[in-house]
């Protein structure tokens, strides 16, 4: 019997078709309503499709099905396509009633259960081959629910990491076998999947996560298969690396932040900035980032600037991080985190100082970046203005004026006062706030002294009374400056007897405390009983 061929169908651009109307149109209810319209002979119909799904390949196996009476070889490979096609060409019934593409695919859907591994993972390959749509999602949740399934299945059954993928003895009944040199180089026990899951695409990746987190799996372990899925596309080409990195941000940012490592978020935000991602995803970055910035190293901040800046650091990038860690979340930073991070700020701080492209706004918001309870000294920032201000020396003295703001001179060790006292890169007036402030704090010190208590309280205090040679160097160190001054002459001499005077002061309070040291050490002789149990006052000068 010779075959009709007096229909053509041309399949997304791709090939025509030359087929049989009547067998075609028996089977699909689209192309009956379409032929029902049409006015058209049996010469000259023809059938374009533009967005049928699968394209040649998917029509190909329909027509099949349609000349074979209703008869097709379903299985993981195809089952797919025969079924978005199935639903293209409105395959639900037939003219006799009896061959029902669409439910012969249902119904092989309901044995997935049955499917080995590797079945599994051919069938979300090719799904990922076709557009992704509303009316066929339900197969692939279907896939991947029995593929996370085994997944947990396989971890809880084996012991031990030897035993732990689908070719386990305790797993071969479900799941079928694969030859054992795929598995040579099998991670853990929990991290076996990781290399057979590389071959989906970021969209199916991000599904499958999402069904794992919703079956209860290790944050932590889900976040490193996403680092190693990300490593694994480094070679790919640009635009699928970017969709890539997207995908895990959007993905790592739903997880738990304290089971992501940091080392390996800095490592994601290398290849983020050189592929320039969406802002929205490089938000979300930053903000995990920011949240374990207090895990972080020096390293992980000296990220070079974007390409064609001046200078050397991109700082915009960090004063974000520093941002997200301070209010990102709605987690309570500890004052032990706080100290972390400012003692970073601080090493990051002295290490782009020398940067000659480095605007002071820019090295000022470094340096405000912090509340000032983070830090317990100000040494370390005044080290790193002292290199900045060494390497701009062209600065005006309005501009270090500004820089200088970020000191807080009540922080500075006597140490740091007596360099700053000399120290010709800072603007003069300053040498006057520094000495003026621990001029302060001995007189602070000496109206405490009625109130020993006070003293175990702050115990760093002491230290800086106790030694008297480190006063006398400051006194020498103070007379030193006030002759170094480059100020006219009337100027030089009212600042250089303010100076001296602040001396003769600091001396005169140094001179009380010794002598209420000295009363308060016979007042506890004399109340001390005779048993020598109690205990002694502490020194207050030495």
């Amino acid at each position: 019997m010779a075959v009709c061929c007096d229909l053509q169908v041309d399949v997304n651009g791709e090939e025509i078709f030359m087929v049989d109307k009547k067998i075609i149109s028996s089977y699909s209810g689209r192309l009956r309503k379409l032929f029902g319209k049409s006015a058209g002979t049996a010469e000259n119909l023809k059938v374009l499709f533009h967005d049928f799904p699968g394209g040649a390949e998917c029509f190909e196996l329909i027509s099949m099905f349609c000349y074979n009476n209703g008869r097709v070889n379903i299985n993981p490979s195809n089952i797919y396509l025969l079924y978005c096609g199935a639903q293209f060409m409105e395959m639900n019934c037939s003219v006799s009633g009896k061959h029902n593409l669409l439910e012969k695919t249902e119904k092989s859907l309901d044995e997935i259960g049955y499917w080995t591994w590797p079945e599994l993972l051919v069938a979300l390959k090719h799904c990922q081959e076709l557009p992704m749509v509303e009316s066929t999602s339900c197969v692939i949740e279907k896939f991947i629910d029995s593929l996370v399934g085994k997944m947990a299945v396989a971890s809880e059954l084996s012991p031990c990491p030897s035993t732990s993928s689908p070719e386990s003895s305790s797993f071969r009944v479900s799941c079928g076998t694969r030859s054992t040199e795929s598995f040579k180089n099998s991670f853990s026990r929990a991290t076996w999947w990781f290399e057979d899951l590389l071959v989906l695409s970021p969209s199916l990746v991000e599904m499958v996560i999402k069904s794992m987190v919703g079956c209860k799996f290790d944050h932590s372990i889900i976040s490193k298969f996403l680092f190693y899925y990300q490593r694994s596309k480094i070679f790919a080409a640009k635009s699928d690396k970017c969709k890539a990195i997207e995908t895990i941000i959007d993905i790592l940012n739903t997880l738990e932040w304290n089971s992501i490592s940091c080392k390996s978020l800095f490592g994601i935000l290398q290849v983020a900035l050189s592929l320039r991602i969406s802002k929205c995803c490089r938000r979300k970055l930053e903000s995990m980032i920011g949240s374990q910035l207090d895990q972080a190293t020096l390293d992980n901040l000296l990220v070079p600037s974007p390409h064609g800046m001046n200078y050397l650091y991109d700082v915009n990038l960090v004063l974000r991080i520093f941002k997200a860690f301070l209010h990102g979340g709605n987690r309570q930073v500890s004052l032990e985190q706080l100290r972390k991070v400012s003692s970073l700020m601080d090493l990051y701080m002295a290490e782009v100082a020398p940067d000659p492209g480095l605007k002071p706004s820019k090295f000022l918001a470094l340096a405000l970046a912090l509340p000032d309870s983070a830090r317990e000294s100000h040494d370390e920032i005044y080290r790193a203005i002292d290199i900045y201000l060494e390497v701009h020396a062209r600065l005006s003295e309005e501009g270090k004026n500004t820089i200088c703001f970020a000191l807080n001179y009540d922080k500075l060790s006597s140490e740091a006062c007596v360099h700053l006292s000399q120290n010709t890169r800072f603007p003069s007036k300053l040498a006057v706030q520094a000495l003026k402030s621990q001029q302060l704090k001995l007189k602070s010190l000496i109206q405490n002294t009625n109130n020993p208590k006070s003293y175990t309280d702050s115990p760093c205090q002491f230290k800086e009374i106790r030694n008297k040679e480190e006063k006398d160097e400051a006194s020498e160190q103070i007379v030193l400056y006030s002759r170094k001054l480059d100020y006219s002459t009337d100027d030089k001499e009212q600042l250089r007897e303010h100076i001296q005077g602040m001396q003769l002061r600091v001396i005169e309070l140094e001179k009380v405390c010794r002598k209420m040291q000295t009363r308060m050490s016979k007042n506890a002789k004399s109340k001390t009983p005779s048993h020598g149990t109690a205990r002694s006052l502490p020194r207050l000068c030495s």
